[in-house]
């Protein structure tokens, strides 16, 4: 007899459950996001801020000229846009992100995003719809993807997105169709890159490399190597293509970052301590990369771990509220404090007690995920649970830095580009996708079971139904799971009895009389009814599967329960660090309000001069939004400038102040109630002048010491290993230059010289991609005073002309276009594809959800 297969349903049915799913995912963001959709208002976010002052000059050019600013002057004296506002027309992608995101404001766009593939995820998986919306949940409101929203960490959270996607693309090339999943590995990779945040992308492809190794091993023991590594090459021609998307961006980023702090020092002695600080060790850091103690600033503490099931363990964040029922407020009441100044007090209270200098909260993927996660170790495929389980492990370790030094600085020290980032906390978004990944695998496999078969009874009776050893298998794990996670939390519970929630501020605290033992006994407060809180939400995620496998309720039902408490779990810990008071009228552009020394500064109207804010000044770019700053705010700044800070300026070397052109230096409040006063720099050098003095030195140690004593408008510090000079001074008399014409790409000067000389402008040398041409013609030019351009000009009346036409640029956008241009074909082939194939329901799942 010939079996028919049932038709498949229609198209529009298929398409029904995936179209609620991404309403309802608006509707979520909708809501958690109201002030921003409804309220005209935006998020606070101290980054972006910063961001708007650092890319505004660049911003201003391409409205202007219609092309991009390749260079700003608004921050550091000077560096490259690549890391800061660049676009490349040649990276398509971007009208994919535009498609992805329907248009939503940003900061929406980001959650919807994050949700969105995250369904995305668990669907290509085999995951039925409503399991994949609790997945999607996991993932989205992870607590670190909102308090990183909440700092302005925009392309951090953009890269996080589109990890779901990454992932869904390597498992459906591995356990399904390699065709299919190369594509979705391409698109995920694509984007993931050109979200620009290259930390997260590294990370996430740790994840992938131990999914490798994981595979590795079961290929060799299966006898199917030839398989394994056909799949693997198919991923590498996709990883080739979703760089080639973001060639540009990359290609520009790698030559810069050789000049940046993420590169090698050209010092061989650490600078001399500045005023009020403490000596630093006499050698510089060797090799290239970032300081092992600057990278390891941010290190979670290893007790600290446990904050991924209990979220306010170590208090939460570092400026947190209490009510005014607390232990502390009490106390502030009893010491006379006013009740204004009382609720002002309670809403930015140092809670946090943990290792990290300072956080705006934990990372906590909730207590339900936590349970399932466990879970899943028991019924998981071992491949998939090994894979996820070791780069859990390895996260949580990474993330530890300092604080397990034996593992880490070998990581550091050895593992290709390891010591290019810093914030090493940040490798706990390991754990952010795995551990989700693993908590729904495991729903969706407890979700499948048979709860019950026939039981054997007489003919014509009723069938009674029994319980399936599959059903009392899972029973059994599942009250594994439960019971090891709450003892987890019971233990936590006791081993904080012994704990004294101090913090390192508490000293400064205590020398102001604040009340330490209320605030710490609130800190305890906090820490048990977490407890308490993870508790219960197991338990009740428990009770609901208990209860299916009981037949008490269906497997929709159940799903819908253990989603909406993970949603309220997840919701709930997020609220407490990006809610309402997070946001503010109007956009982050109103933000920039010119003080009364801006307005003053403003009526200069020469072409280019610099200033000097020395409140914070290499920690703030509002000053870069309206002038040319000395200072600024920038995670990879030129190494060589960090080097003439360290050693120079924060000594209050004036002469290097003159030389960076420094014509106003904004004074701090002296007094309280006093505004900001603005002092000009008569002895600023301008855009450039004649020396008549040269001081040859043979290296950069030298070259930067000479600085400290020296009068840069006669003397110019030459490093002649680099730049053979043959001559030692020169005749100045009569000679002038001036600037005539600037744009941050361009600059012209004309200059009269009596006799051939050297003129040095103040302008940051950068080799790659700064050209100079006398009367139109190229013309070499050379560096001087560590960080500035120089150049040896003929005798007469002549031009000189500065153009950035950095080569990288052009090549990498070129190559992006093409790579563009493949991605689109592969993507509308593989629309194709997916749209003739016969569906075929749990093909995946059943390789990786059975145990």
């Amino acid at each position: 007899m010939t079996t028919v297969s049932p038709a498949p349903a229609p198209l529009w049915r298929r398409v029904l459950p995936h179209l609620l799913a991404v309403v309802f995912f608006l509707a979520l963001v909708a809501v958690y996001f109201a002030p921003i959709l409804f309220e005209g208002k935006s998020l606070a976010q101290h980054d972006i801020v910063q961001f708007q002052g650092g890319a505004h000059e660049a911003a201003q050019y391409r409205e202007v000229a219609g092309k991009e600013a390749l260079w700003t002057n608004s921050m550091f004296s000077g560096m490259p846009t690549y890391l800061i506002s660049t676009r490349f027309p040649g990276d398509l992608s971007i009208y994919l992100h535009q498609l992805f995101t329907l248009g939503l404001p940003a900061v929406v766009a980001n959650l919807f995003l994050t949700l969105l593939c995250g369904y995305v995820l668990f669907v290509v998986l085999g995951v039925r719809p409503l399991v994949a919306t609790v997945g999607a949940i996991a993932l989205g409101f992870t607590s670190y993807n909102l308090i990183i929203l909440a700092a302005g960490h925009n392309t951090k959270s953009l890269s996080l997105a589109y990890a779901p996607l990454v992932l869904a693309g390597l498992l459906v090339a591995f356990r399904r169709n390699k065709w299919l999943g190369a594509g979705l590995f391409a698109l995920g990779l694509t984007m993931n890159v050109r979200s620009n945040h290259l930390q997260i992308t590294y990370y996430l492809l740790l994840l992938v490399l131990v999914f490798g190794i994981v595979e590795l091993v079961a290929a060799v023991k299966e006898n199917r190597l030839k398989d394994f590594f056909t799949r693997t090459a198919l991923l590498g021609v996709a990883a080739l293509l979703a760089v080639g998307v973001s060639f540009g961006r990359l290609y520009t980023t790698a030559e810069y970052g050789k000049y940046s702090i993420r590169g090698k020092s050209e010092l061989t002695k650490a600078p001399p301590a500045a005023p009020g600080q403490l000596a630093a060790s006499e050698d510089a850091p060797s090799g290239s990369g970032l300081d092992r103690d600057y990278a390891f600033g941010w290190s979670y503490g290893v007790g600290e771990t446990i904050t991924l099931l209990i979220p306010n363990y170590y208090g939460g964040a570092s400026s947190g509220s209490l009510s005014e029922s607390s232990a502390t407020a009490q106390a502030l009441s009893g010491l006379g404090v006013p009740p204004v100044q009382l609720r002002e007090y309670l809403q930015q209270l140092p809670l946090y007690w943990g290792a990290q200098p300072i956080t705006s909260g934990p990372v906590y993927v909730g207590a339900i995920v936590c349970m399932l996660f466990v879970l899943g170790l028991f019924v998981a495929d071992r491949r998939t649970r090994t894979w996820l389980l070791v780069a859990t492990i390895l996260s949580i370790i990474l993330a530890w830095g300092k604080n397990f030094e034996t593992f880490n600085n070998l990581m550091f020290d050895y593992f290709p580009a390891y010591n290019k980032f810093r914030s090493v906390s940040m490798a706990l978004v390991i754990a952010q996708l795995a551990m989700p990944l693993l908590a729904v695998l495991a729903l969706a496999r407890v979700l499948r079971a048979r709860v019950a078969a026939p039981a054997a009874t007489r003919p014509g009776l009723p069938q009674p139904k029994v319980e399936t050893p599959e059903t009392a298998d899972l029973k059994r794990k599942l009250l594994y799971a439960v019971g090891g996670t709450i003892g987890l939390c019971v233990l936590a519970y006791l081993v904080g009895l012994g704990l004294d929630f101090s913090a390192p501020i508490d000293t400064q605290l205590q020398q102001q009389g604040f009340p330490l033992d209320a605030l710490r006994q609130d800190r305890a407060s906090l820490m048990h009814t977490d407890v308490l809180r993870s508790i219960l939400f197991i338990a009740f995620a428990g009770g609901v599967l208990w209860m299916f496998l009981q037949r008490k309720i269906t497997a929709t039902v159940a799903a819908a329960l253990v989603g909406v408490l993970t949603l309220v779990d997840l919701w709930g810990a997020d609220k407490r660090y990006l809610n309402d008071s997070n946001f503010q009228r109007g956009t982050v552009a109103q933000q920039f309000i010119p003080t009364a020394a801006d307005q003053q500064i403003l009526q200069d109207k020469d072409l280019s001069f610099r200033v000097f804010n020395l409140q914070a000044p290499f920690q703030e770019a509002n000053t870069s939004y309206f002038h040319k700053s000395i200072g600024g705010y920038h995670g990879a700044k030129l190494r060589r400038y960090q080097d003439l800070y360290e050693w120079q300026i924060a000594r209050n070397n004036i002469q290097v102040l003159n030389m960076l052109n420094t014509r106003y230096i904004i004074m701090p409040p002296q007094q309280a109630g006093q505004t900001e006063q603005v002092q000009r720099n008569p002895a600023a050098l301008g855009n450039a002048w004649f020396v008549s003095d040269i001081e040859k030195v043979q290296s950069p140690d030298q070259e930067i010491n000479a600085l400290s004593s020296f009068n840069p408008a006669t003397t110019a510090v030459v490093d002649v290993s680099k730049f053979p000079l043959a001559e030692t001074s020169y005749l100045t008399a009569g000679s002038s230059i001036k600037l005539t014409a600037y744009s941050p790409d361009e600059l012209k000067y004309t200059y009269n010289a009596t006799q051939p000389g050297l003129v040095v402008f103040s302008e940051i040398y950068y080799k790659d991609g700064w050209n100079a041409f006398i009367d139109g013609k190229p013309a070499p030019y050379l560096r001087a005073n560590y960080v500035l351009r120089a150049m040896q000009v003929p005798a007469g009346q002549h031009t000189i002309e500065f153009k950035f036409e950095p080569s990288a640029y052009s090549i990498g956008n070129t190559i992006s276009l093409i790579s563009s241009i493949l991605l689109v074909l592969l993507l509308v082939g593989g629309i194709v594809y997916a749209v003739r194939r016969q569906p075929t329901p749990d093909a995946v799942s059943d390789d990786l959800l059975m145990a």
